[in-house]
Protein backbone atom coordinates (compact mmCIF):
# COMPACT_ATOMS: atom_id res chain seq x y z
CA UNK A 1 0.00 0.00 0.00
CA UNK A 2 1.39 3.21 -0.56
CA UNK A 3 2.90 5.10 2.46
CA UNK A 4 0.29 8.23 1.70
CA UNK A 5 -2.28 5.94 2.26
CA UNK A 6 -0.99 4.42 5.69
CA UNK A 7 -0.44 7.50 7.08
CA UNK A 8 -3.99 9.24 6.08
CA UNK A 9 -4.96 6.33 8.03
CA UNK A 10 -3.24 6.56 10.90
CA UNK A 11 -4.15 10.22 11.42
CA UNK A 12 -8.11 9.57 11.07
CA UNK A 13 -7.60 6.72 13.71
CA UNK A 14 -5.93 9.51 15.74
CA UNK A 15 -8.46 12.04 15.67
CA UNK A 16 -10.96 9.22 15.78
CA UNK A 17 -9.93 8.33 19.17
CA UNK A 18 -9.05 11.89 20.48
CA UNK A 19 -12.66 12.82 19.82
CA UNK A 20 -14.32 9.78 21.36
CA UNK A 21 -16.08 10.63 25.01
CA UNK A 22 -16.34 14.86 23.90
CA UNK A 23 -19.03 16.08 26.20
CA UNK A 24 -22.13 17.44 23.97
CA UNK A 25 -21.84 21.24 23.47
CA UNK A 26 -24.02 24.23 24.68
CA UNK A 27 -24.39 27.34 23.03
CA UNK A 28 -21.45 29.71 23.29
CA UNK A 29 -23.45 32.28 25.22
CA UNK A 30 -24.06 29.10 27.76
CA UNK A 31 -20.81 28.31 28.32
CA UNK A 32 -20.12 32.08 29.11
CA UNK A 33 -22.31 31.72 31.82
CA UNK A 34 -20.96 28.51 32.99
CA UNK A 35 -17.48 29.97 33.15
CA UNK A 36 -18.88 33.09 35.24
CA UNK A 37 -20.99 30.75 37.30
CA UNK A 38 -17.35 28.53 38.07
CA UNK A 39 -15.16 31.98 38.84
CA UNK A 40 -18.69 32.64 41.33
CA UNK A 41 -18.01 29.39 42.76
CA UNK A 42 -14.35 30.03 43.42
CA UNK A 43 -15.22 33.31 45.75
CA UNK A 44 -18.36 31.14 47.67
CA UNK A 45 -15.92 31.86 51.28
CA UNK A 46 -16.38 35.96 50.31
CA UNK A 47 -20.28 35.17 50.14
CA UNK A 48 -19.61 33.23 53.43
CA UNK A 49 -17.86 35.93 54.87
CA UNK A 50 -20.40 38.52 54.26
CA UNK A 51 -23.23 36.86 55.71
CA UNK A 52 -21.32 35.93 58.88
CA UNK A 53 -20.85 40.31 59.26
CA UNK A 54 -24.46 40.80 58.45
CA UNK A 55 -25.18 38.13 61.45
CA UNK A 56 -22.37 39.92 63.19
CA UNK A 57 -24.40 43.26 63.15
CA UNK A 58 -27.59 42.07 64.26
CA UNK A 59 -25.14 40.24 67.56
CA UNK A 60 -24.77 44.00 67.97
CA UNK A 61 -27.70 45.22 67.86
CA UNK A 62 -29.20 42.62 70.32
CA UNK A 63 -26.53 43.29 72.77
CA UNK A 64 -28.66 46.34 74.01
CA UNK A 65 -31.83 46.12 76.30
CA UNK A 66 -34.87 45.71 74.19
CA UNK A 67 -38.90 44.98 75.02
CA UNK A 68 -40.06 41.27 74.06
CA UNK A 69 -41.92 42.54 71.55
CA UNK A 70 -38.28 44.25 69.75
CA UNK A 71 -36.68 40.89 70.54
CA UNK A 72 -39.38 39.38 68.52
CA UNK A 73 -38.67 41.52 65.01
CA UNK A 74 -34.75 41.29 65.66
CA UNK A 75 -35.23 37.30 66.15
CA UNK A 76 -37.17 37.64 62.86
CA UNK A 77 -34.22 39.37 60.84
CA UNK A 78 -31.78 36.97 62.62
CA UNK A 79 -34.02 34.08 61.29
CA UNK A 80 -34.06 35.38 57.97
CA UNK A 81 -30.50 35.18 57.98
CA UNK A 82 -30.38 31.75 59.12
CA UNK A 83 -33.28 30.28 57.54
CA UNK A 84 -31.34 28.77 54.16
CA UNK A 85 -27.96 28.90 55.69
CA UNK A 86 -27.61 27.21 58.70
CA UNK A 87 -30.75 24.78 60.04
CA UNK A 88 -29.72 24.77 63.63
CA UNK A 89 -29.65 28.60 64.41
CA UNK A 90 -32.92 29.34 62.44
CA UNK A 91 -34.45 26.67 64.64
CA UNK A 92 -32.79 28.18 67.56
CA UNK A 93 -34.47 31.49 66.65
CA UNK A 94 -38.28 29.64 65.78
CA UNK A 95 -38.32 28.40 69.64
CA UNK A 96 -37.54 31.67 70.95
CA UNK A 97 -40.07 33.88 68.80
CA UNK A 98 -42.61 31.13 69.68
CA UNK A 99 -41.95 31.43 73.22
CA UNK A 100 -42.79 35.06 72.91
CA UNK A 101 -45.49 34.55 71.13
CA UNK A 102 -47.01 32.03 73.92
CA UNK A 103 -45.75 34.78 76.15
CA UNK A 104 -47.93 37.94 74.48
CA UNK A 105 -50.87 35.62 73.94
CA UNK A 106 -50.38 36.16 69.88
CA UNK A 107 -52.08 33.36 67.81
CA UNK A 108 -50.90 35.18 64.14
CA UNK A 109 -47.14 35.20 65.23
CA UNK A 110 -47.36 31.93 67.05
CA UNK A 111 -49.47 30.41 63.46
CA UNK A 112 -46.45 31.97 62.01
CA UNK A 113 -43.72 30.80 63.38
CA UNK A 114 -45.12 27.18 63.49
CA UNK A 115 -45.21 27.38 59.74
CA UNK A 116 -41.33 28.52 59.63
CA UNK A 117 -40.75 25.66 62.04
CA UNK A 118 -42.19 23.11 59.80
CA UNK A 119 -39.66 24.89 56.52
CA UNK A 120 -36.80 24.16 58.60
CA UNK A 121 -38.79 20.62 59.77
CA UNK A 122 -39.13 19.80 56.42
CA UNK A 123 -35.71 21.22 54.62
CA UNK A 124 -33.86 19.27 56.90
CA UNK A 125 -35.82 15.70 56.43
CA UNK A 126 -38.36 15.76 59.84
CA UNK A 127 -41.50 15.18 57.26
CA UNK A 128 -43.17 13.80 60.07
CA UNK A 129 -42.63 16.43 62.71
CA UNK A 130 -43.00 19.08 60.75
CA UNK A 131 -46.47 17.08 59.73
CA UNK A 132 -47.13 17.29 63.22
CA UNK A 133 -46.65 21.09 63.41
CA UNK A 134 -48.77 21.98 60.22
CA UNK A 135 -51.73 19.96 61.85
CA UNK A 136 -51.47 22.13 64.93
CA UNK A 137 -52.52 25.22 62.73
CA UNK A 138 -56.45 25.97 62.04
CA UNK A 139 -56.02 27.05 58.43
CA UNK A 140 -59.11 29.06 58.73
CA UNK A 141 -58.52 31.32 61.09
CA UNK A 142 -55.54 32.41 59.64
CA UNK A 143 -55.38 35.72 57.81
CA UNK A 144 -54.92 36.06 54.42
CA UNK A 145 -51.26 36.19 53.91
CA UNK A 146 -50.44 33.33 56.89
CA UNK A 147 -52.92 31.07 55.08
CA UNK A 148 -51.20 31.00 51.62
CA UNK A 149 -47.88 30.80 53.43
CA UNK A 150 -49.58 27.76 55.31
CA UNK A 151 -50.99 26.35 52.25
CA UNK A 152 -47.56 26.67 50.41
CA UNK A 153 -45.52 25.20 53.30
CA UNK A 154 -48.08 21.83 52.97
CA UNK A 155 -47.39 22.02 49.32
CA UNK A 156 -43.62 22.26 49.88
CA UNK A 157 -43.85 19.05 52.64
CA UNK A 158 -45.68 16.72 50.41
CA UNK A 159 -43.56 17.58 47.82
CA UNK A 160 -40.63 16.30 50.10
CA UNK A 161 -42.94 13.61 50.93
CA UNK A 162 -42.86 12.28 47.17
CA UNK A 163 -39.22 12.94 46.69
CA UNK A 164 -38.46 10.80 49.93
CA UNK A 165 -40.75 7.83 48.64
CA UNK A 166 -38.97 7.49 45.38
CA UNK A 167 -40.22 7.76 41.98
CA UNK A 168 -42.85 5.73 40.20
CA UNK A 169 -44.38 4.23 43.27
CA UNK A 170 -47.89 4.13 44.54
CA UNK A 171 -47.05 6.06 47.51
CA UNK A 172 -45.37 8.79 46.39
CA UNK A 173 -48.13 9.16 43.67
CA UNK A 174 -50.89 9.53 46.60
CA UNK A 175 -47.81 12.56 48.25
CA UNK A 176 -47.84 14.41 44.63
CA UNK A 177 -52.11 14.12 44.56
CA UNK A 178 -51.93 15.80 47.93
CA UNK A 179 -49.13 18.37 46.85
CA UNK A 180 -51.55 19.70 43.81
CA UNK A 181 -54.45 19.89 45.48
CA UNK A 182 -52.48 22.37 48.26
CA UNK A 183 -51.17 23.82 45.30
CA UNK A 184 -55.17 24.63 44.35
CA UNK A 185 -55.19 26.02 47.75
CA UNK A 186 -52.49 28.29 46.90
CA UNK A 187 -53.60 29.67 43.88
CA UNK A 188 -56.75 30.18 45.63
CA UNK A 189 -55.56 32.25 48.23
CA UNK A 190 -52.25 33.76 46.76
CA UNK A 191 -52.34 37.74 46.57
CA UNK A 192 -50.19 39.72 44.25
CA UNK A 193 -49.00 41.85 47.45
CA UNK A 194 -47.14 38.22 48.50
CA UNK A 195 -43.76 38.14 48.67
CA UNK A 196 -43.31 34.54 46.85
CA UNK A 197 -46.42 36.14 44.66
CA UNK A 198 -44.80 35.23 41.07
CA UNK A 199 -42.96 31.74 42.75
CA UNK A 200 -46.80 30.33 43.47
CA UNK A 201 -47.78 31.94 40.43
CA UNK A 202 -45.13 30.12 38.31
CA UNK A 203 -46.31 26.64 39.91
CA UNK A 204 -49.93 27.91 39.01
CA UNK A 205 -49.20 27.87 35.40
CA UNK A 206 -46.24 25.06 35.33
CA UNK A 207 -47.48 22.78 32.96
CA UNK A 208 -51.04 24.93 31.30
CA UNK A 209 -50.94 26.42 27.81
CA UNK A 210 -51.08 29.91 29.57
CA UNK A 211 -47.56 29.54 31.02
CA UNK A 212 -46.63 32.31 28.96
CA UNK A 213 -48.37 34.80 31.25
CA UNK A 214 -46.14 34.27 33.92
CA UNK A 215 -43.27 33.97 31.80
CA UNK A 216 -43.71 37.30 30.53
CA UNK A 217 -43.85 38.50 34.33
CA UNK A 218 -41.05 36.71 35.54
CA UNK A 219 -38.59 38.19 32.88
CA UNK A 220 -39.87 41.75 33.49
CA UNK A 221 -39.21 41.45 37.40
CA UNK A 222 -35.95 39.70 37.21
CA UNK A 223 -34.60 42.32 33.81
CA UNK A 224 -33.29 44.68 36.44
CA UNK A 225 -33.03 41.81 39.51
CA UNK A 226 -28.87 41.67 41.04
CA UNK A 227 -29.48 37.98 41.52
CA UNK A 228 -28.05 38.15 45.41
CA UNK A 229 -31.50 37.23 47.27
CA UNK A 230 -32.89 34.13 47.48
CA UNK A 231 -36.28 35.60 46.21
CA UNK A 232 -34.35 36.17 42.58
CA UNK A 233 -33.18 32.54 43.14
CA UNK A 234 -36.42 31.16 43.43
CA UNK A 235 -38.06 33.40 40.39
CA UNK A 236 -35.50 32.28 38.46
CA UNK A 237 -35.57 28.74 39.00
CA UNK A 238 -39.58 28.80 38.30
CA UNK A 239 -39.16 30.79 34.92
CA UNK A 240 -36.23 27.82 34.10
CA UNK A 241 -38.52 25.17 34.62
CA UNK A 242 -41.43 26.71 33.04
CA UNK A 243 -38.67 27.02 30.22
CA UNK A 244 -38.05 23.36 30.05
CA UNK A 245 -41.66 22.88 30.22
CA UNK A 246 -41.65 24.62 26.86
CA UNK A 247 -38.78 22.41 25.61
CA UNK A 248 -36.67 25.67 25.45
CA UNK A 249 -33.22 24.26 26.66
CA UNK A 250 -31.43 27.31 25.77
CA UNK A 251 -33.69 30.01 28.44
CA UNK A 252 -33.71 26.79 30.77
CA UNK A 253 -30.24 26.73 31.15
CA UNK A 254 -30.12 30.47 31.30
CA UNK A 255 -32.25 30.85 34.22
CA UNK A 256 -31.19 27.99 35.83
CA UNK A 257 -27.31 29.11 36.11
CA UNK A 258 -28.59 32.80 37.02
CA UNK A 259 -30.62 31.41 39.75
CA UNK A 260 -27.64 29.33 41.00
CA UNK A 261 -25.90 32.11 40.76
CA UNK A 262 -27.78 33.97 43.27
CA UNK A 263 -28.21 30.94 45.60
CA UNK A 264 -24.30 31.66 46.08
CA UNK A 265 -23.71 35.38 46.21
CA UNK A 266 -26.66 34.63 48.99
CA UNK A 267 -24.88 31.60 50.65
CA UNK A 268 -27.96 29.32 50.28
CA UNK A 269 -26.71 25.99 51.88
CA UNK A 270 -30.74 25.17 50.50
CA UNK A 271 -29.38 24.86 47.04
CA UNK A 272 -31.20 23.60 44.65
CA UNK A 273 -30.80 24.77 41.33
CA UNK A 274 -26.46 24.24 41.07
CA UNK A 275 -27.85 20.35 42.19
CA UNK A 276 -29.86 20.08 39.35
CA UNK A 277 -27.20 21.99 37.04
CA UNK A 278 -24.88 19.37 37.90
CA UNK A 279 -26.81 16.85 36.91
CA UNK A 280 -27.71 17.71 33.83
CA UNK A 281 -23.86 18.82 32.87
CA UNK A 282 -23.06 15.08 33.70
CA UNK A 283 -25.79 13.33 31.42
CA UNK A 284 -24.07 16.12 28.71
CA UNK A 285 -21.22 14.24 29.43
CA UNK A 286 -19.06 17.40 31.21
CA UNK A 287 -18.16 15.43 33.88
CA UNK A 288 -15.73 17.48 35.77
CA UNK A 289 -17.97 19.94 35.34
CA UNK A 290 -20.78 18.79 37.06
CA UNK A 291 -18.93 16.95 40.01
CA UNK A 292 -17.16 20.59 41.14
CA UNK A 293 -21.37 21.38 41.36
CA UNK A 294 -22.49 18.30 42.64
CA UNK A 295 -19.58 18.37 45.43
CA UNK A 296 -20.88 21.99 46.25
CA UNK A 297 -23.84 21.45 46.76
CA UNK A 298 -23.40 18.24 49.00
CA UNK A 299 -20.64 20.72 51.51
CA UNK A 300 -23.85 22.87 51.68
CA UNK A 301 -26.71 20.23 52.59
CA UNK A 302 -24.14 18.93 55.03
CA UNK A 303 -23.37 22.21 56.63
CA UNK A 304 -27.49 22.77 56.73
CA UNK A 305 -28.28 19.04 57.58
CA UNK A 306 -30.63 18.25 54.67
CA UNK A 307 -30.95 14.70 55.05
CA UNK A 308 -33.10 13.89 51.59
CA UNK A 309 -30.73 16.27 49.25
CA UNK A 310 -27.55 14.02 50.92
CA UNK A 311 -29.31 10.94 50.36
CA UNK A 312 -29.63 12.55 46.54
CA UNK A 313 -26.42 14.03 46.31
CA UNK A 314 -24.02 10.93 47.43
CA UNK A 315 -26.08 8.67 44.89
CA UNK A 316 -24.96 11.13 42.18
CA UNK A 317 -21.61 11.67 43.53
CA UNK A 318 -21.04 8.16 43.74
CA UNK A 319 -21.99 7.56 39.88
CA UNK A 320 -20.14 10.12 38.75
CA UNK A 321 -16.88 8.74 40.81
CA UNK A 322 -17.57 5.56 38.73
CA UNK A 323 -17.91 7.86 35.78
CA UNK A 324 -14.44 8.99 36.74
CA UNK A 325 -13.10 5.15 37.26
CA UNK A 326 -14.49 4.22 33.57
CA UNK A 327 -13.37 7.58 32.17
CA UNK A 328 -9.76 6.79 33.78
CA UNK A 329 -9.79 3.10 31.98
CA UNK A 330 -10.85 4.29 28.56
CA UNK A 331 -7.57 6.60 28.78
CA UNK A 332 -5.34 4.27 29.70
CA UNK A 333 -6.65 2.21 26.76
CA UNK A 334 -6.52 5.42 24.60
CA UNK A 335 -2.69 5.71 25.57
CA UNK A 336 -2.13 2.29 24.47
CA UNK A 337 -3.55 2.90 21.16
CA UNK A 338 -1.44 5.94 21.17
CA UNK A 339 1.68 4.27 21.63
CA UNK A 340 0.96 1.51 18.86
CA UNK A 341 0.08 4.46 16.47
CA UNK A 342 2.75 6.38 17.42
CA UNK A 343 5.41 3.06 16.75
CA UNK A 344 3.15 2.65 13.77
CA UNK A 345 4.30 6.15 12.26
CA UNK A 346 8.05 5.60 13.37
CA UNK A 347 7.94 2.68 10.81
CA UNK A 348 5.85 4.76 8.25
CA UNK A 349 8.36 7.51 8.33
CA UNK A 350 11.66 5.23 8.13
CA UNK A 351 9.66 3.75 4.62
CA UNK A 352 8.95 7.57 3.66
CA UNK A 353 12.83 8.30 3.87
CA UNK A 354 13.71 5.56 1.86
CA UNK A 355 10.92 6.64 -0.10
CA UNK A 356 11.96 10.10 -0.68
CA UNK A 357 15.62 9.47 -1.52
CA UNK A 358 14.21 6.72 -4.73
CA UNK A 359 11.87 9.95 -5.77
CA UNK A 360 14.93 12.18 -5.71
CA UNK A 361 16.67 10.07 -8.26
CA UNK A 362 13.70 10.17 -10.66
CA UNK A 363 12.97 13.98 -10.23
CA UNK A 364 17.03 14.56 -11.71
CA UNK A 365 16.07 12.22 -14.34
CA UNK A 366 12.92 14.39 -14.86
CA UNK A 367 14.56 17.47 -15.06
CA UNK A 368 16.85 16.47 -17.65
CA UNK A 369 13.03 15.72 -19.55
CA UNK A 370 11.92 18.80 -18.77
CA UNK A 371 14.55 20.79 -20.23
CA UNK A 372 14.60 19.56 -23.17
CA UNK A 373 10.62 20.41 -22.85
CA UNK A 374 11.42 23.73 -22.32
CA UNK A 375 13.11 24.62 -25.44
CA UNK A 376 9.71 23.66 -27.55
CA UNK A 377 7.82 25.28 -25.18
CA UNK A 378 9.91 28.74 -25.70
CA UNK A 379 8.94 29.00 -28.82
CA UNK A 380 5.17 28.42 -28.45
CA UNK A 381 5.69 31.05 -25.58
CA UNK A 382 7.12 33.62 -28.39
CA UNK A 383 3.92 32.51 -30.26
CA UNK A 384 1.64 33.24 -27.56
CA UNK A 385 3.34 36.56 -27.00
CA UNK A 386 2.29 37.55 -30.04
CA UNK A 387 -1.59 36.46 -29.68
CA UNK A 388 -1.29 38.50 -26.47
CA UNK A 389 -0.01 41.57 -28.52
CA UNK A 390 -3.27 41.12 -30.84
CA UNK A 391 -5.66 40.48 -27.56
CA UNK A 392 -4.45 43.52 -25.84
CA UNK A 393 -5.12 45.76 -29.17
CA UNK A 394 -8.54 44.16 -29.24
CA UNK A 395 -8.88 45.38 -25.24
CA UNK A 396 -7.84 48.96 -26.08
CA UNK A 397 -10.19 48.80 -28.48
CA UNK A 398 -13.32 47.47 -26.37
CA UNK A 399 -11.93 49.83 -23.80
CA UNK A 400 -11.98 52.98 -25.84
CA UNK A 401 -16.23 51.53 -26.76
CA UNK A 402 -16.91 51.45 -23.31
CA UNK A 403 -15.11 55.03 -22.96
CA UNK A 404 -17.88 56.22 -25.30
CA UNK A 405 -20.77 53.68 -24.20
CA UNK A 406 -20.35 55.35 -20.44
CA UNK A 407 -19.93 59.18 -21.87
CA UNK A 408 -23.26 58.83 -23.51
CA UNK A 409 -24.70 57.43 -20.47
CA UNK A 410 -23.40 60.26 -18.75
CA UNK A 411 -24.84 62.81 -21.11
CA UNK A 412 -28.35 60.99 -20.65
CA UNK A 413 -27.86 60.85 -16.81
CA UNK A 414 -27.23 64.51 -17.36
CA UNK A 415 -30.16 65.84 -19.48
CA UNK A 416 -32.90 63.97 -16.66
CA UNK A 417 -31.04 65.79 -14.14
CA UNK A 418 -31.62 69.01 -15.91
CA UNK A 419 -35.09 68.42 -16.96
CA UNK A 420 -36.00 67.89 -13.08
CA UNK A 421 -34.25 70.71 -11.64
CA UNK A 422 -35.73 72.43 -14.96
CA UNK A 423 -39.38 71.52 -13.77
CA UNK A 424 -38.37 72.38 -10.15
CA UNK A 425 -36.95 75.58 -10.03
CA UNK A 426 -40.00 77.21 -12.74
CA UNK A 427 -42.55 75.60 -9.96
CA UNK A 428 -40.59 77.23 -7.24
CA UNK A 429 -40.60 80.53 -9.38
CA UNK A 430 -44.66 80.03 -9.48
CA UNK A 431 -44.63 79.44 -5.97
CA UNK A 432 -42.61 82.84 -4.84
CA UNK A 433 -44.15 84.26 -7.42
CA UNK A 434 -48.15 83.76 -5.72
CA UNK A 435 -46.45 84.34 -2.39
CA UNK A 436 -44.91 88.06 -3.53
CA UNK A 437 -48.85 88.65 -5.13
CA UNK A 438 -49.90 87.72 -1.43
CA UNK A 439 -47.77 90.25 -0.11
CA UNK A 440 -48.88 92.72 -2.84
CA UNK A 441 -52.04 92.66 -1.67
CA UNK A 442 -51.02 92.93 2.24
CA UNK A 443 -49.74 96.23 1.14
CA UNK A 444 -52.32 97.06 -1.08
CA UNK A 445 -54.55 97.08 1.64
CA UNK A 446 -52.37 98.68 4.39
CA UNK A 447 -52.12 101.90 1.87
CA UNK A 448 -56.45 101.45 2.03
CA UNK A 449 -56.02 102.07 5.90
CA UNK A 450 -54.03 105.11 5.57
CA UNK A 451 -56.94 106.47 3.41
CA UNK A 452 -56.13 106.05 -0.33
CA UNK A 453 -59.16 103.84 -0.56
CA UNK A 454 -60.07 104.34 -3.82
CA UNK A 455 -56.81 103.52 -5.63
CA UNK A 456 -56.48 100.24 -4.44
CA UNK A 457 -60.07 99.13 -3.35
CA UNK A 458 -61.20 96.95 -5.90
CA UNK A 459 -57.92 95.25 -5.69
CA UNK A 460 -58.05 94.08 -1.84
CA UNK A 461 -61.99 93.39 -1.56
CA UNK A 462 -61.53 90.21 -3.27
CA UNK A 463 -60.17 87.39 -0.60
CA UNK A 464 -60.33 84.34 -2.84
CA UNK A 465 -57.43 86.47 -5.44
CA UNK A 466 -54.40 84.50 -3.66
CA UNK A 467 -56.56 81.12 -3.26
CA UNK A 468 -57.70 81.02 -6.85
CA UNK A 469 -54.02 81.85 -8.05
CA UNK A 470 -52.82 78.46 -5.84
CA UNK A 471 -55.62 76.77 -7.39
CA UNK A 472 -54.47 77.58 -10.45
CA UNK A 473 -51.62 77.14 -9.40
CA UNK A 474 -51.61 73.64 -8.45
CA UNK A 475 -53.67 72.86 -11.01
CA UNK A 476 -50.52 73.16 -13.44
CA UNK A 477 -48.42 71.50 -11.37
CA UNK A 478 -50.36 68.75 -11.43
CA UNK A 479 -51.05 68.72 -15.19
CA UNK A 480 -47.34 69.51 -16.12
CA UNK A 481 -45.76 66.70 -13.32
CA UNK A 482 -48.66 63.74 -14.84
CA UNK A 483 -47.66 64.83 -18.29
CA UNK A 484 -43.84 63.79 -17.50
CA UNK A 485 -44.96 61.05 -14.79
CA UNK A 486 -48.19 59.69 -16.26
CA UNK A 487 -48.37 56.20 -14.26
CA UNK A 488 -46.91 58.02 -10.98
CA UNK A 489 -50.57 57.71 -9.17
CA UNK A 490 -50.91 54.01 -9.72
CA UNK A 491 -47.20 53.32 -8.89
CA UNK A 492 -47.59 55.36 -5.72
CA UNK A 493 -50.68 53.52 -4.87
CA UNK A 494 -48.98 50.34 -5.44
CA UNK A 495 -46.26 51.01 -2.41
CA UNK A 496 -49.62 51.28 0.22
CA UNK A 497 -51.21 48.60 1.55
CA UNK A 498 -54.66 47.89 -0.69
CA UNK A 499 -57.07 49.38 2.17
CA UNK A 500 -55.48 52.44 2.40
CA UNK A 501 -54.63 53.51 -1.27
CA UNK A 502 -55.44 57.11 -2.31
CA UNK A 503 -58.48 57.91 -4.37
CA UNK A 504 -58.60 60.95 -5.73
CA UNK A 505 -62.15 63.16 -6.31
CA UNK A 506 -63.90 63.71 -8.83
CA UNK A 507 -61.61 66.36 -11.38
CA UNK A 508 -58.90 66.05 -8.67
CA UNK A 509 -55.29 65.30 -10.25
CA UNK A 510 -53.43 64.92 -7.25
CA UNK A 511 -53.97 65.75 -3.30
CA UNK A 512 -51.64 67.54 -0.85
CA UNK A 513 -50.56 64.33 -0.33
CA UNK A 514 -49.81 63.26 -3.57
CA UNK A 515 -48.02 66.65 -4.07
CA UNK A 516 -45.67 65.86 -0.88
CA UNK A 517 -44.01 63.15 -2.71
CA UNK A 518 -44.30 64.19 -6.48
CA UNK A 519 -42.04 66.91 -4.77
CA UNK A 520 -39.87 64.32 -3.44
CA UNK A 521 -40.15 62.59 -6.80
CA UNK A 522 -38.73 65.93 -8.27
CA UNK A 523 -35.59 65.80 -5.66
CA UNK A 524 -37.07 68.04 -3.22
CA UNK A 525 -37.05 65.86 0.36
CA UNK A 526 -36.83 68.88 2.57
CA UNK A 527 -39.80 69.47 4.51
CA UNK A 528 -39.27 73.31 5.21
CA UNK A 529 -38.98 73.93 0.91
CA UNK A 530 -41.99 71.65 0.30
CA UNK A 531 -44.28 73.67 3.16
CA UNK A 532 -42.85 76.48 1.42
CA UNK A 533 -43.86 75.18 -2.01
CA UNK A 534 -47.57 73.99 -0.68
CA UNK A 535 -48.09 77.23 1.52
CA UNK A 536 -48.77 75.15 4.54
CA UNK A 537 -46.38 74.69 7.88
CA UNK A 538 -43.38 72.14 8.04
CA UNK A 539 -44.73 70.03 10.35
CA UNK A 540 -48.18 69.72 8.27
CA UNK A 541 -45.64 67.92 5.96
CA UNK A 542 -43.54 66.43 8.77
CA UNK A 543 -47.25 64.88 9.78
CA UNK A 544 -48.52 63.48 6.69
CA UNK A 545 -45.24 62.31 5.15
CA UNK A 546 -45.04 60.15 8.65
CA UNK A 547 -49.03 59.02 7.77
CA UNK A 548 -48.25 57.98 4.22
CA UNK A 549 -45.13 56.03 5.37
CA UNK A 550 -47.50 53.90 7.92
CA UNK A 551 -49.95 52.80 5.46
CA UNK A 552 -46.96 51.27 3.05
CA UNK A 553 -45.84 47.65 2.56
CA UNK A 554 -42.42 48.39 2.47
CA UNK A 555 -40.09 49.11 5.43
CA UNK A 556 -40.38 53.03 5.98
CA UNK A 557 -36.88 53.79 5.88
CA UNK A 558 -36.81 53.05 2.23
CA UNK A 559 -39.84 54.61 1.60
CA UNK A 560 -38.76 58.08 0.31
CA UNK A 561 -35.69 56.43 -1.78
CA UNK A 562 -38.63 54.47 -3.73
CA UNK A 563 -40.47 57.32 -4.53
CA UNK A 564 -37.98 58.75 -5.84
CA UNK A 565 -37.75 55.84 -8.58
CA UNK A 566 -41.36 55.78 -9.09
CA UNK A 567 -43.00 57.07 -12.86
CA UNK A 568 -41.67 56.07 -16.02
CA UNK A 569 -41.08 59.62 -17.66
CA UNK A 570 -43.13 60.06 -20.90
CA UNK A 571 -41.52 60.41 -24.14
Amino acid sequence: MHFKAILSITIICLITISRSGIAQPVSANIETMLNQLDSLLAQKDKFVAMKANKIEELRKMKRKAITEEEEFWLNKLFYDEYMVYDSDSALAYIYKNLEIASHLNNPKWAAQWKIEQAFIYTATGFLKEALDVLQEIKADELPPLLRTDYYGQMMYLYSHYGQYSGDNSQQSESYYAKERSYRDSVFIHTTDNHPLYLWYKGWQYYGTPEAGKVIELLKQTLATSPFDTRRDAMNAYILSLLYRENSNEEEYLRYLILSAVADIRSANHDIASLEELGKILYEKGDIDRAYSYLNYCLGCVQLYKNRIRMISLSSVLDTIHKTYEQRNKIQEAKLHQYLFLVSLLSLILLAAILFIRIQIRKIKESRRNLNEMNQVLNKHVIELEEAQKQLADANRQLQLLNYQLQETNTELTESNYVKEEYIGYIFNICSNYISKLDEYRKNINRKVKTGMVDEVKKMTDVPSFISNELKEFYRNFDAIFLHIYPDFVSDFNSLLQPDKQIVLKEGELLNTELRIYALVRLGISDSVKIAEFLHCSPQTVYNSRLKTRSKSIIPKEQFAETVKALGKIKN
